[in-house]
Formats: C-alpha cells, structure tokens, sequence
C-alpha cells in the first residue's frame, strides 16, 4: 500500500470517528455546499460576556436543529467548560503533539453542541513543524460537513492569536458594553485588523445595557469614530443584552441562561441575535469551511 493510499485511510477513519462523536442532523446550515458558517466571538477587554454569549449562542442555535462546534480558543481563560458544567480531560495540544486525534478530544456539552478544548495549544502554533500543519488541516478538514456553525470563543485584547482567529474567520464579532474602556478597547482592536491586516467587516453586538437604546447610541459613537479616522471601515450592528441577574445565576449554577430560564427577556433577546447571524450573507464560496478556515488561520501564523 502506497503512501498516500495510508493517508486517505487514515483521514476515512478519522472522519468516521467523529461522525460518532458529532451526529447528523437533518437541519443544516450547509445543504448548498457552502460548509459551516465560521463565527469569531471576540472582545477589546476581559469582563464583558463573552464566553457566556458563546454559549449561549451555542444553544439558541442547537435549539433551530442546528450542530454546533465550539473551538474554546481563550488561551488565558480557557472556561466555556464553566458555561456547560464540563470537565474536558484533554485539548487541542494533545492532537498537536500527536497523542490524540481531534475526534478523542471534542466533548459533548448539550444536545447538538460539541467543544474543542484548546487549553494552551495554540500558543505553539507559530512554530509548527510542516508535517504538524498538514496533520492539523487533515483533521479540521474531516469536520466539514458535520457541522452548521462553528463558533470561535477567542481570547480578550489584541494578541497575535486573537487577532490571527478573527482575521480567518467569516464573521468578526465583537462584544462590548457601555463603560467607556470597553468601547475604546473595541475601537483599539478594529484599528490594529483593518491597518495592519486589511479587514474591513466587523460586528458589533452590544451587552450589559440598560435598553435598546443606549446599545445603539454607542454603536453610533463607535461607527462614528471609525468613519473619522479608519478608512473604509463597515461595522454591522448584531444585536444587545440587557443587564439581568438571571446570567450571573445562571453562570454560578454553571449553565446557560438559556436552559436555567428560557422565557427570560434575555434569552429572547439571545434567541433573537442567533436569527441575525443565520440570516447574514456570505460573501463566497468558502465562507465558512472549516478547512479554509484553519488554512487562512495557519497561513497568516507563518506569515510573521
């Protein structure tokens, strides 16, 4: 048996192993070849919500019938565990290493939703041997058509592996709330994607306000202030979050809000924004594939 013959077995039983782990759906967000939406949940300061609106999210999707794929890429606060009450035994440095392939690290965290642990493992990306890249991109490229959407809960601030996530992802959505910091830090993190790495698309999704109106009047500020001194800049406003007790109950119970009050305001308000995302356009043939994504993501890595 000839070397590529081994290889196009070994990526057969992979593909099989995490069909196991990932169940088919008869709802898919790909049905037109177009592969999973890839969606990038960033944000320009810690303590905003980020990994509770990843999961969150992650649920209001699998609620429509939907597979979801959760890649916790938090490297400093690696928690979406906390949101679904998991305890992952391994993540995607083990693969890396070559002790485990990605279908014996993702976990089940809730009917039609599954995580990739990161841990620590993309911290080596950047010195990854050629035969890792291809090892790497071979077991991405086996989840493809398993999966509806694919939500990325990044790290918070401007970091090499931030930035390098939302750059290769489809959708770059960023959180933020009222408190000036916040909005500076989102500004902060536009500037450096669209001046030092030409991205021009970002989302906006607002949280912890008080209405629906203080959401949009900082979005005007933020639109306003990149109009004035970034260049061709479009951000879309993605939706808000009311400030509600019933998150923070819900994140020391270690569950979603959706699952421990799923007729809340916010829940609707959650339920609402998962609608907007199915609804954006895609902008080509390869928006959202999970192979392209990890190509993009790998490629711009080796660029530096």
């Amino acid at each position: 048996m000839d070397q590529a013959s081994s290889l196009r077995k070994m990526v057969d039983k992979q593909s099989s192993d995490i069909k196991k782990n990932i169940p088919s759906s008869t709802q898919t967000g790909n049905v037109n070849g177009l592969g999973p939406r890839v969606i990038s949940v960033s944000s320009g300061k810690g303590g905003v919500g980020k990994t509770n609106i990843v999961g969150n999210l992650a649920m209001a999707f699998a609620s429509q019938g939907k597979r979801v794929l959760i890649l916790d890429a938090d490297l400093g606060l690696a928690n979406i565990d906390i949101i679904f009450g998991i305890h992952p035994t391994f993540n995607i440095g083990h693969v890396l290493n070559g002790e485990k392939q990605l279908s014996e690290i993702i976990v089940e965290a809730s009917k039609g939703i599954h995580i990739i642990p990161a841990g620590s493992g993309f911290v080596n990306l950047t010195h990854l041997t050629e035969g890792q890249k291809l090892s790497l991109l071979s077991e991405f490229e086996t989840i493809g058509d398993m999966v509806d959407i694919f939500l990325i809960d990044t790290g918070a601030g401007i970091s090499t592996n931030v930035l390098y996530f939302n750059i290769a992802a489809d959708d770059c959505v960023i959180v933020a709330t009222p408190e000036p910091t916040s909005v500076t830090d989102a500004y902060a993190m536009i500037k450096v994607m669209s001046t030092r790495h030409d991205t021009k698309h970002f989302k906006l999704l607002m949280n912890m306000v008080k209405d629906v109106a203080e959401a949009k009047s900082v979005y005007q500020n933020l639109c306003q202030a990149t109009e004035r001194f970034l260049n061709d800049i479009v951000i879309e406003y993605a939706g808000y979050i009311t400030f509600d007790e019933s998150v923070r109950e819900s994140v020391r119970q270690r569950k979603t809000v959706i699952s421990l009050y799923p007729d809340s305001i916010v829940s609707g308000q959650i339920k609402k924004i998962a609608d907007t995302f199915l609804k954006w356009p895609r902008r080509s043939e390869y928006d959202g594939n999970i192979k392209f994504f990890m190509k993009r993501f790998v490629d711009y890595k080796m660029q530096q």
